[in-house]
């Protein structure tokens, strides 16, 4: 099969290779995918630069998430799965055949099936941006009638964020930085966009909150972005922070007067049944038809690095590559 992969780490042009590789085999508790689509997402950016402590052993296949159909399966998945079409999550975690090849093997429960009205583009666009934004916003309890705030509301998992809380019941302010990304953001279903950019942002935040402080906040940029959400923070809020540039410096006295809540999150920690429960609820919302696909930037398998590239310039939207007009020998 036809498969990007790496055999160190480092820069896309300098270790990604598009080679011809074995077809991997299902083991127990496994499923193979025939792949349609692999989703590029930051954190497969940064594993392939080097941020992972895992050693790399031969080499790696990259990307956590893509969308395909199960071909085979291993000794104790039920042989009915063949045919199924699914979404794949944390492909690469733990595990040398990502999604960026004609075919991966992954646990069984990592291969999602996807409602029937759900497409493939979808379904590779879930995976680690839509968990992650369920984390964010469910940890803590409920969201009906709740207000949340989503910092970066034009990225991948402000996306689904603003998605999910709205779903939930959530009247919904997103934060975004020019015009581009506020036409995104509403068009996901943002009840208002704020430019955090301009002067009199957390007062436009305040008056859409009610002037009550709010109850989540999504936070994509703790450092740059503290200023603001304590400005529309409460004793009740959650500030649920999931990515970060570099060690910040926490103001303590000013979180503690506000009897906030700071939440981290890495996906890759989270325990497996709080995993399990985001990913049954991230596909109910999914097959209700309250999720929307990114806007796409598509790539072929060949141009890997172009991808990778195109994720660390800021694309906004989804990255993808398409694996469909492979010739899958």
């Amino acid at each position: 099969m036809q498969a990007a992969l790496y055999h160190r780490n480092g820069s896309a042009r300098d270790v990604l290779l598009v080679e011809d590789i074995d077809r991997p085999e299902p083991g127990p508790g496994q499923v193979r995918v025939r792949v349609a689509l692999s989703g590029l997402n930051p954190t497969d950016v940064k594993t392939r630069e080097g941020a992972t402590a895992r050693p790399i052993d031969g080499f790696q296949v990259p990307h956590q998430d893509g969308s395909g159909v199960i071909d085979a399966v291993g000794t104790g998945v039920d042989a009915a799965r063949v045919g199924e079409r699914v979404w794949v999550w944390f492909a690469a975690f733990g595990n040398r055949y990502g999604t960026a090849a004609e075919y991966c093997v992954v646990p069984a429960d990592r291969a999602v099936p996807l409602p029937g009205n759900v497409s493939d583009v979808l379904g590779a666009c879930l995976g680690v941006p839509a968990l992650t934004a369920h984390r964010c916003l469910f940890a803590d309890g409920r969201l009906n009638g709740r207000t949340v705030v989503v910092a970066g509301g034009a990225g991948a998992v402000g996306h689904y964020a603003i998605q999910l809380a709205k779903q939930a019941g959530a009247k919904v302010i997103t934060t975004v930085s020019g015009p581009e990304k506020a036409e995104q953001a509403a068009a996901a279903g943002a009840d208002h966009v704020v430019n955090y950019r301009e002067a009199g942002a957390a007062d436009q935040v305040r008056a859409y909150a009610d002037d009550r402080p709010v109850d989540r906040i999504v936070e994509v940029a703790l450092g740059a972005n503290l200023e603001l959400d304590l400005a529309v923070s409460g004793p009740r809020t959650v500030i649920s922070c999931y990515a970060a540039a570099g060690d910040v410096s926490l103001p303590v006295r000013a979180l503690m007067s506000a009897n906030v809540t700071l939440r981290f999150v890495l996906l890759y920690g989270v325990p497996a049944p709080d995993l399990a429960e985001s990913v049954a609820e991230v596909n109910a919302v999914a097959g209700a038809g309250a999720l929307t696909p990114l806007p796409e930037h598509r790539h072929p398998l060949a141009d890997v690095a172009a991808a990778h590239e195109a994720v660390e310039q800021g694309a906004v939207g989804k990255v993808l590559l398409d694996l469909a007009d492979q010739s899958g020998a």
